[in-house]
């Protein structure tokens, strides 16, 4: 007996609600991107897109990240990078990375913003 999923010719809705676009290097690019489920949830999907190196096409990685980990995630993400910054390399200026914004037209007012939603995020 086949299986008839009624809802297979229906589109789905797979548009962003939010998005967030993040350029690292001449290849890659980070997309956050949150979405809906069906049951009128949210989630958010990490994209990693980078180039290949004989220009044909994109490899992609995607990971998603649903609301009961979010707090979970960003603890253990925050942690992550201020160990970097402040065990593993203290004298480093990371904030010397930060024109990359100013290149694509952003202000540097976008940049105190993300600065300081950082500081928010230690918990």
């Amino acid at each position: 007996m086949a299986y008839d999923n009624k809802n297979y010719n229906e589109s789905r809705n797979n548009e962003s609600l939010y998005s967030k676009r993040i350029k690292a290097g001449k290849r890659r690019t980070y997309f956050f991107d949150v979405r809906s489920t069906r049951g009128n949830d949210y989630f958010i999907t990490i994209t990693e897109s980078k180039k290949r190196f004989d220009d044909n096409g994109y490899d992609r990685h995607k990971m998603f990240l649903y609301k009961e980990d979010f707090n979970k995630f960003l603890n253990a993400l925050t942690e992550t990078v201020n160990y970097v910054k402040t065990d593993l390399m203290p004298d480093f200026d990371f904030d010397a990375f930060n024109h990359d914004q100013e290149a694509e037209g952003e202000n540097m007012v976008a940049d105190t913003e993300i600065n300081s939603s950082i500081d928010d995020w230690k918990m």
